[in-house]
Order: C-alpha cells, then structure tokens, then sequence
C-alpha cells in the first residue's frame, strides 16, 4: 500500500464521516448492546482506556462512566467536535479527546491499561496493524477488544459490495475466521469472544448515510430483494410495514502478556 493510496483512503473517511456526524448518533442501533460490550472488556475503576476510532465519543462516553480516565481518538475532527458535545451534556470529567489516526497511534508504549475500538475496522486498510498498535500502547497485562462486522464467507462479498455503495469508506467486513486468525497470531492471551446483532431500518440507515447521487436507490433495491432470500448475511426482513436487517458483530477480547 503506498503513502498516496493510504491518504486517499484517509480523505474518503473524512469526507464520510464529517458528514455522518451527526446522522451517526441518531441510527437507534448504534446505541446498541453497551453493556456487551463492557462486560467482555472487563472495564474497572482504575483503568485508563483508549478508545481507537471513536466516532462522536458513545462507547468513550459510556465506559467513561465505569473507568478512572478515557482517551478517545479520531480521525475526523467534526466527530471529535459531537464526542465533546456528549461529554458535555453527560457532565463527565474523566475524558480527553484528540484528532489522530489510528495507524499509528500517537502515544506511547504500554500507556493504557485498556485499549477498545468499536465499528472501525471495516474502515481500515490494514486491520492487522490497527490491532497491533492498540496491542503495542497496552500495557503488559491490559486487555485489548475489538467489536466490529463479521460475517459468514459465503456472504461477505455481496455485503461488502453494498456497504461500498452506501459508504465509499467502507474497505472490508473481516469475515468471522478471519477475525479468529487475526487475534490467535495477535500474541494476545486469555482471549474471549461474544457477539450480538444491530437492528436497522433501511430508511432510517440511507437517511445516516452519504452515498453518490442516485446511489441511494441502489441500496434500497438491494436490500430491499434480499428479504427473504439473505444472500447479504443481514436477515432483511420486513416489521411493521418497513424494511430492518441485522448486522452480524463479533466483540473480541484478549490480554496483553
């Protein structure tokens, strides 16, 4: 991957999600299964978690609430701009934000006792250097926790054609066997795994999203056809006269030796 390749990539997830800022909060399942997630993290009241990727600052909000200090960083500053308006509104104290990538992170070696990221590695070019990075400012014993898309083989081209139209950000959905090898060749230990699945309604999901003009029709009939048929691994269904799926996740944890 060249450096011309990897800043393009960048700019795309800029311009998405500076968009997406505020449209991001109000998809209801992105408020989803919080409490999965800090059960599988083991978040106590002395950690000092990372948050990689964190988007307007929902989960660095929330595991705020549970831990001594939480560091949330983000690519996109209008995404930084709506976590600091949520710390706001929750008054919570104990939350630093910066602007930065992911790739690499711009902290120190073994600086925090928990390092999470929630639905970003979909994004990334090179998830495997993501994870080692979080791995790398872990401390020795931390926990490291990933929660992202994984779906079946069989179906991950055909989502991953549909998220590229909804989302040119989008890179790839790591596949469920490809999200279990990429943490047992982690070097992480005690590794767990839990999983749970985001309700969306497609109408509610285009509105959220910035996709080319006349796309936004493409997804619909896309997923629209799928009902009853599931060729994109989400269950599209129809509920109360609307079109909802379900987005497989899988949340992986391990310890850093």
């Amino acid at each position: 991957m060249s450096n011309h390749e990897a800043q393009t990539h960048q700019e795309k997830i800029i311009e998405q999600f500076s968009q997406q800022a505020v449209p991001f909060t109000q998809v209801p399942g992105h408020h989803d299964a919080m409490q999965i997630l800090l059960e599988v993290s083991g978040v106590g009241a002395e950690d000092e978690v990372l948050d990689v990727a964190c988007g307007p600052g929902m989960v660095t909000c929330e595991f705020a609430k549970h831990a001594r200090h939480v560091r949330g960083i983000d690519i996109t500053p209008a995404m930084i701009e709506q976590a600091r308006r949520r710390q706001g509104e929750q008054r919570l104290a104990n939350l630093s934000w910066d602007v930065g990538n992911a790739v690499p992170l711009a902290y120190l070696d073994d600086s925090f006792s928990l390092v999470i990221t929630r639905y970003s590695f979909h994004h990334l070019l090179e998830p495997r250097e993501a994870l080692a990075e979080m791995i790398r400012v872990c401390r020795p014993g931390g926990v490291v926790m990933v929660a992202d898309v994984a779906m079946p083989p069989a179906k991950s081209a055909a989502y991953d054609h549909l998220e590229l139209i909804r989302d040119p950000s989008h890179t790839h959905a790591l596949t469920v066997e490809e999200f279990e090898a990429l943490f047992q060749r982690s070097g992480l230990v005690d590794c767990r795994r839990s999983a749970y699945g985001v309700d969306i309604e497609l109408e509610a999901q285009i509105k959220a999203s910035f996709p080319k003009p006349g796309d936004d029709q493409v997804i619909r009939e896309l997923v629209t056809a799928d009902v009853g048929v599931d060729r994109l691994g989400i269950n599209a269904r129809r509920e109360a006269g609307k079109v909802v799926y379900t987005v497989p996740i899988v949340v992986y944890a391990g310890r850093k030796r």
